[in-house]
């Protein structure tokens, strides 16, 4: 994976972040591994949005 897109999603997990604590919600610390994982390139956009409902759904 190039860097440039390494750096746009680091930045849209920032953005994620801010927002939901703006918002008052909680990211759960668990999250920071798959977010991890998805910069990284190591799991797919959809992979992750699979995990991030799942862990939804828990809460």
């Amino acid at each position: 994976m190039l860097d440039k897109e390494k750096e746009k999603r680091l930045r849209a997990v920032k953005i994620a972040k801010a927002i939901n604590s703006i918002e008052g919600v909680p990211i759960p610390d668990e999250t920071n591994e798959f977010f991890r994982q998805w910069i990284d390139g190591e799991i797919s956009d959809d992979q992750l949005t699979e995990i991030m409902l799942s862990l939804c759904k828990r809460i």
